[in-house]
């Protein structure tokens, strides 16, 4: 079950020639692939590029009406081995990631594949997943194109630009015998606007037609001799075409006056921003008519020689807008100029920071350092003067409160990390290690379990150096996301075949959550088109291990924690796995409360849970947020004055998961939690019932205020 149904947006891509595609820039992507004759696409689902995976989930009857293969890819280095059709045959093939966290894992099938090159086009798109709404370490990837020998794009953030693009991708691909990495950014992505369509068009050449008629070529397999024709290959003949086709096709291209003092070279995908810093000076308007020379680098990789000449010909500066460390552009272009013996002023990262994200102010910033040193008679006088004291700027942090990632309300995985919590609160303090996943959240507070996360399903390899027999078993975490990506080799098989004895947690919340809900082979929904049902327990199983514990229910607390009891305590020596098993919060909410609308407007009985905190028996002393976390659990003041510490609270956005009380229970808490259920449509027994203990409560509450002492009139 996915973040959401695309089954709207499934109906543009059917859209044809001289129609208008309105949409964000992920799904004209999506469009601008089927327009170019794709055979087969695959990939692995990622926060910015998850949407394409998804859509292409919800449009299998369209495929299949042109002959588009679609495979949901098990990791980005499954995704990329799909490429290989596109070695011997001439079927235009695109796999999609995330990036670069997918490019880590997919590089060694990028090394082959840039070894052997292709027939067909070959098309990586790529979600580059940098700067300040990232959810991974920061890094680029453009090390990988130069590393491996394929061509990189960087378009700029526009539909019509991303559309054509993909077109050229796959263009550019064919014409050099080389795979092509197309990097959109997270605002690329999601940017709206629109661009007039082409026909779809079913592939010349389908996968089904390949299979009747197999080709092979031993040349280009990757094994000596021919590795090392591989490398000639690339520089010789290979290079020179993407070249001589990047500069015979405009794929980069010039903006503002044909000669200037000073021009700016950039990233495509900087193209925006750089427009609105130099509107801000009076040097652009809001067409993109530019007054300072820009050369767009729509192919960040590789650099056209000739080009970068051409254009910084009789100038006396460059700057250089490359987001992103290291300047790896920056270096090349001054290798360049270098080398020719061309005297010009290069500046980038001197007046432009060498990492982070170039946002508006900025490039702002920057551009204005670049222009004040080299042309200062192009900026306005109160920028080209400034005044020696800047005005002071506060700094947020000590007003703003950080505010890091923490776990949905009513989270099935909180359970899990409380019930850990107590367990080494009673047995100590063990060496844990994470994943990557919605349970890397347990690392942050009120948990603070787990100190470290080295990779996508690599969270009990990762503790394999602490599997020395030591006082304490080491603990590691992974979800069930992790396990199929790698885990289940790299982690668990490792474990069984190193006969360690630690303990492994497989969080299993039935999806891959956190990349927006899609299912996994052990998701519990049947899915029409993906075999599901495939029980976690039976694959570690498979690999040898012989101690295995699954709970279904991980909002029983008492139960989780008497597993985690036994798995560190026992005499057993081995690989210790426990499964802990509960459906998704937001993806259960997504799928009952619609239903449950359903049910109430047509006059059906449905009963919710509440939770609540009683006001008179809470202590005060917040342990149970301690132990919780959750959002809707928060703390409320009295009107007591005879009470000065605030009390727990659960807010309106109580989804009734219950953990609050269980958590209270297994710690032995204030029993100050109750549960409430609200019924919808009640009998006509239930009214009468209400009713009646309305009453008698009323009459209770009168009778207890007559007995009582008051000092109302009193003088």
């Amino acid at each position: 079950m996915a973040e959401r149904s695309f089954k709207t947006e499934v109906e543009h891509l059917r859209l044809g020639a001289g129609e208008t595609f309105t949409g964000e820039g992920i799904l004209a992507i999506t469009k601008a692939l089927l327009e170019s004759g794709v055979g087969y696409v695959g990939g692995y689902q990622g926060a910015p590029i998850s949407h394409l995976m998804d859509v292409l989930a919800d449009a299998q009857d369209l495929l299949a009406e042109l002959g588009v293969r679609f495979e949901a890819s098990a990791s980005e280095a499954a995704a990329t081995a799909m490429l290989a059709a596109s070695v011997h045959y001439p079927i235009r093939g695109a796999v999609t990631y995330k990036g670069p966290v997918g490019v880590n894992v997919a590089s060694d099938a990028l090394a082959n594949l840039a070894s052997s090159g292709v027939n067909g086009g070959a098309l990586i798109v790529l979600g580059e997943d940098y700067g300040e709404g990232s959810s991974i370490m920061q890094e680029r990837s453009h090390a990988f194109a130069m590393k491996s020998q394929f061509w990189l794009f960087d378009p700029r953030p526009n539909l019509p630009s991303i559309v054509r693009a993909v077109k050229q991708g796959f263009e550019l691909s064919e014409a050099s015998c080389t795979p092509v990495m197309l990097m959109v950014r997270i605002r690329s992505c999601h940017v709206t606007g629109q661009f007039e369509t082409a026909d779809n068009i079913p592939p010349p050449l389908t996968v089904r037609d390949a299979l009747a008629e197999p080709r092979k070529d031993f040349r280009r397999v990757v094994l000596p001799p021919m590795s090392y024709a591989h490398e000639k290959d690339k520089i010789e003949n290979r290079w020179p075409a993407a070249e001589a086709f990047i500069a015979a096709q405009a794929l980069n291209e010039r903006f503002g006056p044909e000669q200037g003092k000073v021009g700016i070279i950039l990233q495509g995908g900087m193209y925006n921003g750089v427009i609105r810093a130099l509107q801000r000076l009076g040097l652009a308007d809001l067409y993109g008519n530019t007054d300072v020379p820009l050369h767009v680098l729509n192919v960040t990789y590789p650099l056209v020689r000739a080009e970068i000449l051409d254009f910084a010909h009789g100038m006396d500066a460059l700057l250089v807008v490359e987001e992103g460390q290291p300047e790896f552009i920056e270096q090349s272009i001054g290798s360049m100029l270098f080398r020719e013996g061309v005297r010009i002023r290069l500046m980038g990262k001197d007046v432009l920071p060498m990492a982070g994200e170039y946002t508006g102010k900025v490039l702002h910033d920057g551009i204005t350092a670049f222009l004040r040193e080299t042309a200062a008679d192009l900026l306005p006088g109160r920028v080209r003067a400034p005044n020696r004291i800047a005005p002071e700027i506060p700094d947020l942090s000590k007003t703003v409160p950080v505010r890091p990632p923490g776990f949905c309300t009513g989270c099935p995985e909180r359970p899990i990390f409380a019930a850990l919590k107590i367990v080494q609160r009673e047995l100590g303090e063990h060496q844990i290690t994470g994943d990557i996943g919605c349970h890397l959240f347990a690392s942050l507070p009120p948990f603070e379990i787990g100190g470290s996360t080295m990779g996508y399903g690599l969270g009990p390899a990762s503790n394999s150096a602490f599997d020395a027999g030591g006082e304490r078993r080491a603990i590691s975490i992974i979800g069930d996301g992790g396990f199929w990506h790698n885990g289940l080799a790299s982690s668990i098989g490792n474990m069984v075949f190193n006969r360690a004895d630690s303990v492994a947690v497989i969080v299993d919340n039935y999806y891959s959550a956190a990349t927006g809900g899609q299912d996994v082979p052990s998701s519990r929904a049947r899915n029409p088109t993906k075999a599901t049902n495939n029980p976690i327990s039976a694959a570690v199983r498979g690999v040898g291990v012989k101690w295995i514990r699954v709970i279904d229910r991980t909002y029983d607390v008492p139960r989780m924690c008497a597993v985690f009891r036994e798995a560190l305590t026992t005499d057993y020596d081995g690989p210790k796995v426990i499964i802990a098993s509960s459906e998704c919060m937001l993806n259960r909410q997504r799928r009952e409360k619609p239903l449950q609308q359903e049910a109430i407007n047509a006059g059906k009985r449905v009963v919710t849970p509440r939770f609540g905190v009683d006001e008179d028996i809470c202590t005060g002393d917040h342990a149970c947020i301690r132990l919780s976390g959750c959002p809707s659990l928060s703390l409320k003041k009295l009107d007591d004055p005879l009470r000065d510490d605030p009390v727990a609270h659960i807010d309106q956005t109580c989804v009734g998961c219950g953990n609050c009380g269980e958590v209270a229970e297994a710690a032995v808490l204030c029993p100050s939690f109750y549960r409430a259920d609200i019924v919808h449509n009640p009998t006509g027994f239930e009214h009468w019932r209400a009713g009646l203990a309305a009453r008698l409560i009323g009459w209770l509450q009168r009778r207890r205020a007559r007995r009582s002492l008051s000092f109302e009139g009193a003088k």
